[in-house]
C-alpha cells in the first residue's frame, strides 16, 4: 500500500505546518488550525494535512470546521487511511459504520509495528495473551493439532499457543506485523488478509484465536461465522472485546476502536452455532492511564448430532 504523504511537497507549506505543530503542542489549537489552514492553502492536496487540521479544530471544539477538514481529508484519500470517517462518526456528523476502512486498520498497524511489543506489553501492561491462554488450558487442557491465530500482529499471542499446539497459522492485514511475526520463528505460516471478507479452505483447525482484534470490528456476525464455518466439530474460538457500558450491540469509541455488549456477544455466538464454554471480565491495557475494560472469551463449536 502505497504510504500517506507526510510532507505536503510544498516547503512554505511544510514550515507552517511544523510551526502549526508547536502551537498545538503549547496548548493554542485554534492558532494552530488557523496556521495549518493557511499552509493548506498553499497545498490544497494534502490528505494528511486536511485529517490533522480537523483534530486540531475537534480540540479547539468547532466540530463543524472539523468535520469540513475530515471531510475533504476523505475526498482526497478515498481509501482513508487516516481513519477520517470514522472521526466523523465519533463527532456525530455520520452514522457509525459496521466497520472501518481496511486501509486506514492496515496503515495503523503499519505504522506502530516497530515499537508494538514495547508499547503494549511495556507501557499499556497488555496482559491478555496470557488470559486467554488461561481460559483455554480450562475450557480444554491438552494439546490442540491446528490453531488459527486472526489478527495475528507480531505474535503475542502466538508465542503463548505454541507450546500447546502442533501447528500454528497466522493472518494479519498488515505486512510490517507479519515482518516482526516471521522474525520470531514461532507461526509455521503467515498470511496477510484482511479479516473483514476472509476465507480460508483445507485443513480445519480446532482452535481459533482474535486477541484485541474485534475491537477493530464493529458488527461481529461476519466474522463469527465465517470462524463457526472454519472450526472443527468440538474446536475452540478465543476472542476478546472491550465492553460496551451502554445499551447497544456496539458502538465506536473516541479511540476509533469498538466496544461490544455482553448480550450481543452471546447472541451473536449462539445464532452462528457456537456455545459458550467461558467469558470473564478483564482489564485488556491501559489507555492514557485509565483501564481498558473488556471480555475474554471461549466458544466451542459442539459436535453434529
Amino acid at each position: 500500500m502505497k504510504p500517506l504523504q507526510t510532507s505536503s511537497g510544498d516547503l512554505n507549506a511544510d514550515r507552517r505546518a511544523d510551526y502549526a505543530e508547536m502551537l498545538y503542542a503549547s496548548g493554542d489549537p485554534t492558532a494552530a488550525a488557523e496556521l495549518l489552514l493557511g499552509a493548506l492553502e498553499l497545498a490544497p492536496q494534502w490528505a494528511m494535512g486536511w485529517f490533522r487540521l480537523g483534530e486540531m479544530q475537534e480540540t479547539s471544539g468547532r466540530l463543524d470546521l472539523a468535520a469540513q477538514a475530515w471531510t475533504m481529508s476523505l475526498k482526497l484519500d478515498p481509501a482513508d487511511r487516516q481513519g477520517a470517517a470514522l472521526k466523523l462518526q465519533v463527532i456525530g456528523k455520520a452514522p457509525v459504520a459496521a466497520a472501518p476502512p481496511s486501509a486506514f486498520v492496515e496503515a495503523l498497524f503499519d505504522h506502530y509495528a516497530e515499537t508494538f511489543d514495547e508499547m503494549l506489553v511495556g507501557r499499556l501492561d497488555y496482559r491478555l495473551p496470557e488470559f486467554l491462554e488461561q481460559m483455554i488450558r480450562k475450557a480444554r487442557p491438552g494439546r490442540f493439532r491446528l490453531a488459527l491465530d486472526l489478527g495475528c500482529g507480531t505474535g503475542l499471542i502466538g508465542e503463548r499457543l505454541r507450546p500447546i499446539v502442533d501447528r500454528l497459522e497466522g493472518v494479519d492485514i498488515s505486512a510490517r506485523m507479519l515482518k516482526k511475526a516471521r522474525a520470531k520463528g514461532i507461526y509455521d505460516t503467515l498470511t496477510k488478509a484482511d479479516l473483514q471478507g476472509f476465507s480460508r479452505s483445507g485443513e480445519t483447525p480446532d482452535l481459533v484465536t482474535s486477541a484485541d482484534v474485534l475491537i477493530y470490528i464493529g458488527a461481529l456476525e461476519g466474522l463469527v461465522g465465517t470462524v463457526a464455518g472454519l472450526l472443527a466439530e468440538g474446536g475452540l474460538f478465543a476472542f476478546s472485546v472491550e465492553t460496551l457500558a451502554g445499551d447497544g450491540d456496539f458502538a465506536l469509541q473516541p479511540s476509533r476502536r469498538y466496544a461490544h455488549s455482553q448480550p450481543y456477544v452471546r447472541r451473536t455466538l449462539e445464532a452462528k452455532g457456537l456455545a459458550i464454554l467461558g467469558l470473564e471480565p478483564t482489564t485488556i491495557r491501559q489507555d492514557r492511564r485509565e483501564p481498558v475494560e473488556g471480555l475474554g472469551v471461549v466458544a466451542w463449536k459442539p459436535h453434529a448430532v
